[in-house]
């Protein structure tokens, strides 16, 4: 068994959902980034999952920084403490590409007020790429596309560094409010958040054909009793062409910005997709043909950023158990 003493934790913290990855034993937590208050003192009294059930839920995680900060830092320190009860680990965390000095040291001061013996800030992209297998050693350029739940970075990269970087304001939330609307529309249900989610990753994870269906479960408002339709796969992808086509547009942004000689790269080492937005189907080919590129989708796209993040530790201080 390996010690837990002194171990890294690499942390993604995102703004639904929060992983933590320790070193010799992968993804040890996978929760909300949730908290949640007393109504009579104000108090944070229940994190991550458990205060999603809660009346008076916060998410203080926005784009990958804190909105409240104090917020943050209980849930951080609660977390840590649940995966590294022993002794204060070092932190390494993903630090949004393109900010300032000034928040990257706050994102730094907030990890040592959650008990942190150390703390590494790896950049976003450089996490992304790892995580996604993207050979970071080579001077050509390749890009990463990570769809979160209402942002899209993307970056391109060459070197091990970040050449140029562009964001869309639409994520994996916006598919899903899309798809949302579709069924409602077309069979009169509603559905929620989750099962919009549910029905994005089964029309897109499985190799099958575009004209399939997907089965829907729903709550029909005029009887209150719960309904099951089925879905053409085709019409998701119809559905959710706007915040698609604007992910596309911030990619064609970043091709853009690129010297000549990396975007002749990105003919031949392409794009790779992460994030739980990538997992709508057709997505990679609707980049592939407006960027004429090749793209494909990392093989744990969920889990990049946090397995990114640990293979950074790895690749700095390898066979080393700080």
């Amino acid at each position: 068994m390996v010690s837990p003493l002194g171990r890294d934790l690499a942390i993604d913290l995102g703004s639904v959902s929060t992983q933590i990855h320790a070193r010799g034993r992968g993804i040890v937590l996978n929760e909300p980034t949730a908290v949640a208050r007393s109504p009579e003192t104000g108090r944070a009294v229940r994190f991550g999952a458990q205060a999603v059930c809660c009346g008076d839920t916060c998410w203080p995680v926005r784009g990958g920084m804190p909105g409240d900060p104090e917020l943050a830092r209980l849930l951080i320190r609660h977390f840590v403490h649940r995966v590294h009860k022993f002794t204060r680990p070092r932190l390494v965390m993903a630090l949004p590409d393109g900010c300032s000095p000034i928040v990257a040291r706050t994102l730094g001061d907030l990890a040592y007020e959650a008990d942190a013996r150390g703390v590494v800030l790896v950049p976003h992209a450089l996490a992304v790429a790892l995580g996604a297998g993207v050979a970071l050693d080579e001077p050509a350029g390749a890009m990463v596309v990570d769809i979160g739940p209402g942002l899209t970075r993307i970056a391109v990269l060459a070197g091990g560094d970040v050449v140029t970087a562009a964001s869309a304001g639409v994520g994996g939330d916006d598919m899903n409010r899309a798809i949302a609307r579709l069924v409602e529309h077309r069979h009169g249900i509603l559905i929620s958040e989750s099962e919009a989610e549910a029905v994005k990753r089964d029309a897109g994870t499985a190799w099958k054909p575009l004209h399939r269906q997907v089965l829907v479960h729903g709550h029909d408002p005029e009887t209150g009793c719960e309904r099951v339709v089925t879905v053409p796969v085709h019409d998701l992808y119809e559905a959710t062409r706007q915040p698609v086509d604007a992910i596309v547009r911030a990619a064609a942004r970043a091709v853009e910005h690129c010297p000549p000689e990396l975007a002749a790269d990105l003919g031949e080492r392409g794009a790779t997709l992460a994030g739980g937005g990538s997992l709508l189907r057709g997505l990679a080919r609707r980049l592939r043909t407006a960027l004429a590129i090749p793209v494909r989708r990392a093989d744990q796209p969920v889990e990049t950023v946090a397995l990114g993040l640990a293979r950074y530790v790895d690749r700095r201080w390898p066979g080393r158990t700080p």
